[in-house]
């Protein structure tokens, strides 16, 4: 290739797509490589359905940030000539009161106005009769909460991208890339050749370990399973949209969550960090009937009909820092790179504000978006 670019993005997924959009429609040239062909499997932006939700437990930091991601989204829709990216189901967070997930719901819903109720396990039961919550139990009630589909949205954005005059090489793996020393920009070689940038946004995924060794952060990949159930019971249309919101359940430390049946006639259910760690590319794609039995006996405690019966799974990765916020910022060795990785299972949601936020620091420097939980340097 050996040619020259104002921005060389590496990985396209959600991540690495937004970034390219956002800085194509602010009329630089960028230059994307994909490892694998457009809208893979292989990473962690797969399987159908992701949650969007705005009562963010792990942080009120992020609550800004899911908001804009919400308009982002429309926008995305509108470019890619649909009525919406994101289709409200409302979620409810179950659990102790005192636990981490009701009362960090809760903090966030207060903290920024957010419309919300707090239901006891007699009001839970009634409103939504899928559910049979122990008598202790409540639930933080979000009705904008929703469902995006991964691979439409990230498709949209590549498109976004590549109407904006970005140039994008899939099936194209990049093999390394190197800084000036003197910052006078970096240098990226793959398997389509070599491009000369000013900048570099690096958006590896669960390859950052590889690609961003040298960045400072303790990097883990783990090993993410979801499973797709046809409800039993007399009344499926209790797991529809519009009926059963999205949801996920304290259920004394650990997190599974489930899906309503939005386009299929399955639900999804999985477990929040829990998997076996290891690399992206020696990932066990295998799913055993153990841990079919496993979550469906977990979820059947809560919601008694929705694990009926087993359809099908699909093993996915989870990208993690140790304390699980996201990794956004200028490398702390080398200022014309931008790093965007780690999103620990919860990123995929904020994917087109992220992109705003490359951009920001790319054309600017410096964004006006509230990023200091993600300092690349906080290791």
């Amino acid at each position: 290739m050996g040619r020259r670019a104002d921005v060389a993005v590496v990985g396209l997924g959600a991540m690495g797509s937004a970034a390219a959009a956002h800085l194509a429609r602010r009329g630089r040239r960028v230059v994307g490589f994909e490892q694998f062909e457009a809208v893979h499997d292989r990473g962690s932006s797969h399987g159908g359905s992701r949650i969007i939700r705005q009562a963010y437990f792990e942080d009120p930091a992020y609550v800004p940030l899911v908001l804009r991601a919400y308009e982002l989204w429309r926008d995305v829709a509108r470019a890619a000539g649909r009525d919406t990216m994101v289709e409200t189901t409302g979620a409810l967070m179950i659990g102790p009161p005192a636990g981490e997930l009701v009362a960090g719901s809760l903090r966030s819903a207060r903290q920024w106005g957010l419309d919300h109720e707090l239901l006891d396990a007699g009001e839970l039961r009634r409103r939504f009769p899928a559910f049979a919550p122990t008598p202790e139990t409540v639930a933080v009630h979000e009705p904008r909460a929703g469902v995006l589909n991964p691979e439409a949205a990230v498709a949209a954005l590549l498109g976004m991208a590549s109407d904006a005059g970005a140039e994008l090489h899939f099936s194209a793996p990049v093999l390394g890339w190197e800084a000036d020393p003197a910052g006078r920009g970096v240098t990226v070689t793959s398997t389509a050749g070599a491009v000369r940038a000013d900048q570099l946004v690096v958006c590896p995924g669960a390859w950052a370990p590889q690609l961003l060794g040298d960045v400072g952060v303790p990097f883990a990949v783990e090993r993410r399973v979801q499973f797709w159930f046809r409800p039993g019971g007399a009344r499926p249309e209790r797991f529809g949209p519009g009926h059963l919101p999205v949801w996920i359940w304290d259920d004394g430390g650990d997190l599974p969550y489930g899906l309503p049946a939005v386009g299929r006639p399955e639900v999804k259910i999985a477990w929040h960090h829990r998997g076996g760690r290891g690399t992206a590319d020696d990932l066990d794609r295998t799913v055993s009937p153990a841990e079919v039995d496993e979550i469906a006996a977990a979820v059947r405690r809560l919601v008694p009909d929705m694990p009926g019966s087993f359809v099908a799974a699909s093993a996915c990765l989870y990208t993690l820092t140790p304390d699980q916020h996201f990794v956004i910022g200028r490398h702390p060795r080398h200022p014309a790179v931008v790093v965007v990785s780690a999103c620990s299972g919860h990123g995929f949601k904020f994917a087109p504000v992220i992109g705003e936020i490359v951009a920001d620091l790319v054309t600017a420097g410096a964004t006006a978006h509230p990023i200091g939980l993600f300092e690349p340097g906080r290791f």
